[in-house]
């Protein structure tokens, strides 16, 4: 029986790091929370046979993303272990003084408790426009050896530990979508910048991490009100293949390149198909979340770094676990339980329909039900989300329950509507 990317992920979990905290039956509690330090200050292969890229000035961008004359920082084979130790954006952008250790201080966080690699970004020179460009520091890329546009590369997540005990979720002025409504203030002032950052009159909220009977939340409250606890479920917002352009790609907006797509159900167990636009594929990493609901409405998720594993596949033409024929057009999700096609547009109305047309291609092409009947049964059966509301070009996600078609294995070849 060939190997699913379901069982992939749980033959290569093995070979993950046996220091790494997993959430799943984590034993620690906040105060014994050990900081995940960066490995290394290159990227390097693992004893283990994997490999490992940190973040560094020589391995990350600050708010674009790789583009067709990006040189990698690393070459793997299709089908190697590779483990990114991703940082988040809050608490190194200028708005928050581009100071990690005197911003998260006012919070109560030790200098010790701040990553290595957060200080070395925020004091760095690297080229980052506050304005024009994406907030998001960006690992990679890593070139994938035999990928060829047309192709797809298969990313399977393996394993998500943060690195931190205490994330932030942010509302900023002209972003959210409450744009206009919030932050509930003035505004920014004349002469905010990273040693006025207050004048930008942004609201952040820190939310520390807390082991509450062997799971973890994130808190969620302020001076006054109610706790609020959110049961952590991490992912990296932005994943994805160099866009094919010699222009700068921000790092905002996602696309059939995948990127900022922010699909929380990117966690541990699940995979991303994403189609290659360049030679190499050139995959990277970042944006990383402890937890997301859909919609992402202040601006964005409980923000946090991640030490992220990933099994990086190339799939050609004719290969069996492509969710539909290559080349693909938009990237494409699974689960355990769910198919997840992903719609996305500049316009909500848009992206609902993309994720519709993707859905019933699906269900056409792998399951070979017929175009008339997987509309119906989409109608009938499925649910479409919301993903992000916040990120120039809005997401949707078709949720497609494995458990209604037991006889899914059996279906071949793609049918016409009568």
């Amino acid at each position: 029986m060939p190997e699913t990317p379901a069982s992939s992920i749980r033959n290569a979990a093995a070979l993950v790091f046996a220091a790494a905290l997993m959430l799943s039956g984590a034993a620690a509690v906040a105060r014994d929370f050990r900081i995940l330090q960066p490995l290394g200050d290159k990227p390097a292969k693992m004893k283990n046979g994997g490999y490992y890229v940190p973040t560094t000035t020589g391995t990350a961008r600050w708010g674009s993303l790789p583009n067709a004359d990006s040189k990698p920082v690393l070459t793997v084979p299709s089908g190697s272990l590779v483990t990114f130790d991703t940082v988040s954006h809050e608490g190194v952008l200028e708005d928050q003084g581009k100071d990690p250790i005197k911003f998260f201080g006012r919070f109560g966080v030790k200098p010790g408790q701040v990553l290595d690699d957060a200080k070395a970004i925020a004091a760095s020179s690297l080229e980052h426009d506050f304005v024009k460009d994406g907030p998001h520091v960006i690992t990679g890329p890593v070139e994938i050896a035999g990928a060829k546009a047309g192709d797809v590369l298969m990313v399977q997540m393996i394993a998500l530990q943060p690195r931190v005990p205490y994330g932030v979720i942010s509302n900023r002025h002209g972003k959210g979508a409450l744009s206009g409504e919030f932050p509930e203030n003035k505004g920014p002032q004349p002469g905010a910048d990273a040693a006025h950052p207050e004048l930008y009159a942004n609201v952040f909220t820190f939310t520390p991490i807390r082991e509450i009977g062997g799971k973890w939340y994130g808190i969620v409250k302020d001076k006054s009100g109610p706790e609020a606890r959110v049961p952590l479920k991490p992912f990296n917002g932005t994943m994805g293949v160099a866009v094919n352009t010699k222009d700068k790609p921000n790092s905002v907006p996602p696309g059939a390149y995948a990127g900022n797509l922010d699909v929380n159900e990117l966690g541990v167990g699940a995979t991303l198909y994403i189609p290659v636009q360049v030679d190499g594929a050139l995959f990277y990493a970042g944006d990383p979340h402890f937890v997301q609901g859909d919609g992402e409405v202040a601006l964005t998720a409980i923000e946090g770094s991640l030490r992220s594993t990933y099994r990086l596949t190339v799939l050609k033409t004719g290969d069996p676990r492509l969710p539909m024929k290559a080349p693909m057009k938009n990237p494409f999700a699974e689960t355990p339980q769910y198919w997840i096609p992903i719609g996305l547009n500049p316009s909500l109305d848009e992206a609902m329909k993309d994720a519709t047309r993707q859905a019933v291609q699906f269900l056409n092409e792998k399951l070979g039900m017929d175009r008339a009947t997987a509309l119906a049964y989409l109608s009938a059966g499925a649910d479409f989300q919301v993903t992000q509301v916040v990120d120039r070009v809005k997401g949707v996600n078709a949720m497609i329950r494995k458990s209604d078609f037991p006889g899914a294995a059996k279906k071949k070849g793609p049918k016409k509507s009568e």
